[in-house]
C-alpha cells in the first residue's frame, strides 16, 4: 500500500467555489485535514445563482439534504434557459435551451424529423417536453418524487450568499473542515517553489501540502503569487461589465419561472432568475459599447417595463456594478497550487457555466487527489490540459449564441464578425450546414455541452441545415415514433406536474412539519 504523504489541504477563499471544493474533498477524503481560510471582510459576489443539473449529484456527494438546501438557500428549480430577442428582437423572438436531451436523440436524425413532421413548431417544442413544461412554469417533478430524483432534468436557482452559508455550516459541523476567518498577509515558499505556508494576521502561519486558490478574480495565489497570466478572450466575447440588483417578490402566489430568462439588449443581455422570495436581475454588457450610466438606464427601463416598478422604487434599489476581464489562466495548477472558480477564469454569466466549472474542478481534484508530490506533478499536467479544453468549449458555445443573430446594433455586428469567431467554431458551422451537430463533433467523455445543446441554440436561432432525405441517419419510422411520443408525453406532463410555486410550497411545508415534530 502506498503511504500518503499529502496530509493537509488548504483552501483560500470561501464563497460557493471555496466551500464546494472543501466539502467535496472533506466528504470523500476523511483521512485528510482540510482548512479553509476566509477573509471576514470580503462579501460573496453572488454572480453564480444558476446551476446545472450536476449540482444535484454534488450536493448528494457532500451529504446535504435537498429539502434543507431548498429552504436554506431560497432556491427554486431551473430546467434550462429561455433566450428572448437574440435573433431579431421582434415580438415572439424567443427559444429554449432545456436541460433534457430530446426523445430519440441517439436513435434518429431529429433535425430531419422536425423539418419533415413538425416544422410549424419551434425545434425545442417539437422534440422535447421540457419547452412546454417551462412555458407553463411547471416543476420538474411531483411532491412524491424522491429527493434529487427528476421527472424532467433540473438544476437550481439559488441565493449565492445563503448557499455559501449553508455549505460553510455543513462543511464545518458535518465534514470536519477547519474554518479560519482571517486575512492572508504573506505567502511563504519552499526551495522548490511550492507554497509552504500562508501567513495570516491573527493565526500566524498555516502550513499545507496542497493549496487551492478560490480567492476570486484577485487570484491571490495563482495570479498574484505565481504570476500566472490570463489568456484574454475579449476579442471573442466582449462583455466585461455587469450591473446586478435584487427585487422582492411581493405576491406570494406569483408563478416562478422554470428557466433563467436571458433578454437581449443593445449592448449585452439581461438575466432574470426567479426565487420564491425575490428576483435576481442583472445586465451584462460590453463597456466598449455601453457606459455604466447608459447601462444603468437600460436596466432601469427593463425594471420599469417588465416589473412595473416606479421611478421612486427603482431609485431605492441597490444596483451593484461588477467588472471582469473575460478569459482564463494559462495554467490552472502550478507547483502545489490549483485555482478553482473565478481565480481560474471567468467569461460571462451566460449559460451558468461558472458554478459548473467549479463542480468539475472540485470533482476532478477529489477523485484524483494526489498521493505525494511526484503524483501531483503528473496530475497537474492532465488537469491543465483538461481544463484548457473545457474553457475553450465553453467560449465556443457561448459565442454560438451571438454569431447567428440578425440584430444590427454595433455590438451585435461586432459579436458576429468573422474574425471574432474561434476557428474551430467556424469549421463546425460550415459542417453543420450539411449535417446537424452530433456525437461525432464532441468526442470527450465529459464534454461541457453536448451536441444536443448545440442543436437547441442553432435551430432556436434559425440556423439552416440541409435536409438530406437520402441520409441513412434519418430513420423515418423512428422519427414519426419519437415526434408522436413527445406529443403524448407533453400532454401527460402538462396535466400531471404541479407548478414550481406549488411544489416548493408543498415541499417546504413538509419540511417545516418534520422540523416541528
Amino acid at each position: 500500500m502506498i503511504k500518503r504523504s499529502l496530509q493537509h489541504i488548504v483552501v483560500l477563499g470561501g464563497g460557493s467555489a471555496g466551500w464546494l471544493t472543501a466539502g467535496l474533498i472533506a466528504a470523500e477524503h476523511p483521512n485528510l485535514t482540510v482548512t479553509l481560510i476566509e477573509s471576514p471582510n470580503i462579501a460573496t459576489i453572488g454572480v453564480g445563482e444558476g446551476t446545472w443539473p450536476s449540482m444535484r449529484n454534488t450536493l448528494k456527494r457532500i451529504g446535504i439534504n435537498e429539502l434543507e438546501f431548498l429552504k436554506r438557500c431560497d432556491a427554486s428549480f431551473k430546467q434550462g434557459s429561455k433566450f428572448i430577442g437574440w435573433r431579431t428582437a421582434e415580438v415572439n423572438d424567443s427559444y429554449y435551451h432545456p436541460f433534457m436531451v430530446p426523445e430519440g436523440y441517439v436513435q434518429t436524425n431529429l433535425h430531419y424529423a422536425w423539418q419533415t413532421l413538425a416544422k410549424e413548431q419551434p425545434f425545442a417544442a417539437a422534440v422535447n417536453v421540457q419547452a412546454s413544461v417551462c412555458d407553463k412554469q411547471l416543476a420538474p417533478k411531483q411532491a412524491s418524487t424522491p429527493e434529487y430524483a427528476a421527472v424532467t432534468n433540473y438544476g437550481y436557482h439559488l441565493d449565492a450568499a445563503k448557499f455559501a452559508e449553508l455549505l460553510a455550516q455543513h462543511c464545518c459541523t458535518s465534514l470536519g473542515v477547519n474554518r479560519v476567518l482571517d486575512e492572508v498577509v504573506n505567502v511563504t515558499s519552499s526551495d522548490n517553489g511550492d507554497i509552504k505556508a500562508l501567513t495570516t494576521q491573527e493565526h500566524g502561519d498555516i502550513d499545507g501540502d496542497l493549496f487551492i486558490d478560490c480567492s476570486g478574480i484577485r487570484s491571490r495565489l495563482l495570479g498574484e503569487h505565481y504570476q500566472v497570466p490570463m489568456q484574454p478572450k475579449a476579442d471573442v466575447l466582449a462583455n466585461d461589465r455587469a450591473l446586478g440588483v435584487q427585487i422582492a417578490v411581493t405576491d406570494p402566489m406569483s408563478e416562478i419561472e422554470s428557466t433563467t430568462l436571458a433578454t437581449a439588449q443593445r449592448a449585452g443581455w439581461i438575466w432574470q432568475i426567479g426565487l420564491p422570495n425575490r428576483l435576481g436581475i442583472g445586465y451584462t454588457y460590453a463597456s466598449q459599447y455601453e457606459t455604466e450610466a447608459s447601462a444603468r438606464q437600460v436596466l432601469e427601463n427593463y425594471l420599469s417595463q417588465s416589473h412595473n416598478l416606479s421611478a421612486q422604487a427603482i431609485a431605492e434599489l441597490m444596483i451593484r456594478p461588477l467588472s471582469f476581464t473575460p478569459g482564463y489562466r494559462q495554467q490552472f495548477w502550478k507547483n502545489n497550487c490549483v485555482a478553482v472558480g473565478m481565480a481560474a477564469g471567468f467569461i460571462e454569466p451566460l449559460e451558468a457555466s461558472a458554478l459548473a466549472m467549479v463542480e468539475l474542478s472540485a470533482s476532478m481534484l477529489s477523485e484524483q487527489m494526489p498521493v505525494d508530490r511526484d503524483h501531483m506533478q503528473a496530475l497537474a499536467q492532465r488537469f491543465n490540459s483538461r481544463f484548457q479544453y473545457r474553457w475553450e468549449r465553453v467560449i465556443e458555445f457561448l459565442k454560438l449564441h451571438y454569431v447567428l443573430s440578425q440584430r444590427n446594433e454595433p455590438y451585435w455586428l461586432a459579436q458576429r464578425a468573422r474574425e471574432s469567431i474561434p476557428p474551430r467554431l467556424l469549421q463546425q458551422l460550415q459542417l453543420w450546414q450539411y449535417q446537424p451537430p452530433s456525437r461525432f463533433d464532441f468526442v470527450e467523455n465529459e464534454e461541457i455541452f453536448s451536441s444536443a445543446s448545440y442543436q437547441y441554440v442553432l435551430y432556436g436561432m434559425g440556423f439552416n441545415t440541409l435536409v438530406d432525405a437520402s441520409s441513412a441517419l434519418n430513420h423515418p419510422q423512428a422519427a414519426q415514433h419519437f415526434i408522436a411520443l413527445n406529443k403524448k408525453k407533453m400532454a401527460s406532463f402538462n396535466a400531471g406536474l404541479p407548478s414550481n410555486r406549488d411544489l416548493l410550497r408543498t415541499l417546504l411545508k413538509t419540511k417545516t412539519k418534520e422540523t416541528n415534530l
